[in-house]
């Protein structure tokens, strides 16, 4: 009966997929569209394999899907899926083959008639019923009898410059009832027209994810939807329009990737009057978009960052960007779980300069791909955290996904350079080292999103409330002791589109005069403080790209928060040139320039240098401003008399600890060098190097008696490297 019993269980475990079983201990993930290869083999928990039909910038599509698949699974990785939603290997649908008819008029057109491509016969779709039908039935389906039950579905992107083809014509009739009206001739048109391609990847994502979890759940499997997109920073700045913080209250929607690299993060904004690259500083804006869009609704997210990025520059390019936006996404302590990179095949095959002034070009260079696979193999590690990044918290500027219907085209001669709306709102508090937030309108009805919020800070210059509920909440967050400051002249095109402020039974001249009203304002709602129940209300009437676009603009906004602040918290509003954070053993920081001082940061103690390819141990890190540093604090270790990888460059499993010994295997990929930092109760008296086959590597060894620690160094094998210590 016993055997019996434990036969059964055993039965019941084998029809559960292996995935499903799996999948809580999927912490870190990549994204290829190739097969398995030893130059690629990351050794992170999961591998997204990139669409059915390949990729259309190389060629995986020579390898059906299914064979690209099981050489993953083969490897030991978690296999799980990902493709565009709004552009990919569809030319069988665009030219006809799946369905006898042409469709290329559903591509993404300018006004003037050039569709917008991402590829030879890869248009941005305007994602019609047909087309939706055609993907769920060529790729969905494909995709689950492969057994695979999470499915990523990326970048749901309209460009705001698009909307002039028959096909969105169509959907523009359908949507609204009359007929359609070219975006350009007035904003009331180019809001219009925003509110459909918001809608429209809305829609299309809930109808193919929908369809996912039905037809998984036909066959006995529990399908998982995601959504990697960009953060609303980045779609505003780039002038794309997605539905962003509006698909967290989709039940078919289970999470999100937080699309964030150099390449978002680089866009050019203005503070102190002038326009230039800020990447740090503009990736940790959209990380904190990408969290709190997600955090008071409780969806999974994934925080991703990249080696390189999509536009080719130069390894010493990269590599200082990727030091910038890997410590931003780690100075958000309650996400853990990340896509370490996407195309690998890029990052270790590629060929890029070796300099911004070289023309020379090689494959990446050891110290740099052995420094990244160091940083990599930490995000297995790295724990969540309650602890805070260090500084004056409870500062939050609202956004809204209407934060990308206003930003093209111009009219009437109305500017929000490089969205400087919204970084007038935040780039004077980050700079002086304020973890300044983003509140998403959209969140506001969870109590969560304002909770810990002492000022919030908000305009209606670069965006608009979509629903008057909004106003309702906030009035009530202010009269039980929120700080409200509102900064705008309400002078914008976009105040008079027929909105619900200004129909329906509703005549208010501008969005934020229903706000005002709700709050019970006395009119004209002038500049100034004004009390309303237990909170404040404050006024400023200037835009807020007035505190960025000029030199010095800022004061008046900087003066105003910190006296609001010091009255809602009885404390200063603390202002300082670094952002730090520790996670478990890990140090994050990140010194500003621009800012308040120049004067270094200085850590002290025993440390590790996670970004330094030789991983040294140091007493005393010094970061300077423009710079980052992650550490390992070695005097963090509670129990000395257990062994461990402190640091590595390679992926450690089946590790062995007994009384005098400490063995594991190390793997990652082929042409690279793995560098070890390793905790010991005391020094190793022998040691033992050997490949899969039992044969010695070469290797080099030294001991740090100050530290207990060994440094080990040896070539990577996909196929693991196996080390054995004894003391």
């Amino acid at each position: 009966m016993k055997r019996s019993m434990i036969t059964l269980f055993i039965g019941l475990c084998l029809l559960i997929p292996l995935s499903a079983q799996q999948e809580k201990k999927v912490k870190t993930t990549l994204q290829t569209s190739r097969e398995w290869r030893p130059t690629i083999d990351v050794r992170s928990d999961a591998v997204m394999v990139y669409g059915v039909g390949g990729n259309p910038s190389d060629k995986s599509r020579r390898i059906p899907f299914e064979d690209r698949v099981q050489s993953w699974r083969d490897r030991g990785y978690i296999t799980h899926f990902m493709t565009g939603i709004a552009w990919g290997e569809y030319q069988d649908y665009f030219t006809g083959k799946w369905d006898g008819k042409m469709h290329l008029d559903e591509g993404q057109v300018q006004q003037n008639g050039d569709t917008i491509w991402h590829g030879h016969l890869v248009p941005y779709i305007v994602p019609s019923e047909n087309f939706l039908r055609y993907l769920k039935e060529m790729h969905v389906k494909r995709v689950i009898d492969a057994g695979i039950d999470v499915i990523f579905m990326e970048e749901p992107e309209f460009w705001a410059r698009a909307g002039y083809s028959e096909a969105f014509k169509r959907e523009w009739k359908k949507y609204y009832g009359f007929d359609w009206r070219p975006q350009h001739l007035s904003p009331e048109n180019t809001y219009l027209s925003n509110k459909l391609k918001y809608h429209l990847y809305y829609n299309a994502l809930d109808e193919v994810f929908s369809f996912a979890k039905e037809y998984g759940k036909s066959k006995g499997m529990d399908v998982k939807c995601y959504v990697p997109t960009h953060s609303l920073v980045n779609y505003a700045q780039w002038m794309i329009v997605s539905p962003e913080a509006s698909l967290a209250s989709l039940p078919s929607v289970d999470g999100y990737i937080a699309q964030v690299w150099t390449g978002t993060s680089r866009e050019p904004n203005y503070f102190n009057g002038k326009m230039k690259e800020r990447v740090f500083e503009t990736a940790f804006l959209e990380y904190g978009s990408m969290e709190s869009m997600t955090a008071p609704t409780g969806r999974e997210m994934f925080f991703l960052t990249d080696p390189i990025e999509d536009w080719p520059r130069d390894w010493v390019d990269y590599k200082k960007n990727y030091e910038a936006t890997f410590t931003a996404k780690l100075l958000y302590p309650h996400i853990d779980k990340y896509e370490v990179m996407p195309w690998p095949e890029r990052i270790y095959e590629g060929l890029y300069r070796t300099s911004r002034d070289s023309d020379k070009k090689e494959r990446i260079p050891r110290h740099y791909s052995t420094q990244m696979q160091v940083m990599v193999n930490t995000l297995n590690l790295m724990p969540r955290s309650e602890n805070r990044v260090d500084g004056s918290h409870g500062i939050g500027v609202l956004m809204s996904n209407s934060l990308m219907f206003q930003r093209f085209p111009e009219h009437d001669g109305y500017e929000d350079p490089q969205l400087a709306n919204f970084y007038g709102q935040t780039l004077p508090l980050l700079k002086r080292g304020v973890p300044v937030q983003t509140v998403h309108m959209e969140n506001l009805a969870y109590p969560e999103t304002l909770k810990d919020i002492k000022i919030l800070i908000a305009s209606y210059s670069g965006m608009k409330p979509m629903e008057w509920q909004s106003h309702r909440l906030l009035a009530e967050w202010v009269r039980e002791g929120g700080v409200l400051l509102y900064c705008g002249r309400d002078d914008d095109p976009f105040q008079q589109v027929t909105e619900w402020w200004n129909s329906g039974g509703n005549n208010y001249a501008t969005a934020s005069a229903h706000l005002f009203e709700e709050l019970g304002l006395p009119k004209p709602y002038a500049a100034g403080e004004y009390t309303v129940g237990s909170g404040k209300v404050h006024i400023l009437r200037n835009d807020p790209k007035e505190f960025v676009l000029d030199e010095n603009g800022d004061t008046l906004f900087v003066d105003l928060l910190k006296k609001a602040y010091s009255e809602v918290s009885g404390e200063p509003l603390l202002l300082k040139n670094y952002f730090s954070l520790k996670r478990g053993p890990y140090l994050m920081v990140s010194v500003l320039d621009e800012s308040v001082g120049t004067l270094p940061f200085i850590a002290e103690g025993s440390f590790i240098d996670l970004f330094d390819p030789e991983i040294p141990v140091l007493k005393k890190k010094v970061v300077n401003p423009d710079q980052q540093a992650l550490l390992y604090d070695i005097d963090a270790i509670d129990d000395k008399e257990q062994p461990r990888v402190l640091a590595t460059a390679a992926r450690v499993s089946d590790e062995k600890r007994e009384d005098n010994s400490y063995s594991f295997i190390a793997k990652s990929p082929i042409h690279t060098t793995n560098v070890m930092r390793i905790f010991l109760p005391e020094e190793a008296a022998t040691y033992k190097v050997m490949n899969s086959a039992g044969e010695p590597v070469d290797h080099e060894f030294s001991w740090d008696n100050e530290s207990g620690t060994a440094f080990l160094k040896f070539e990577n094998n996909p196929d693991g490297i196996a080390v054995q210590l004894e003391w």
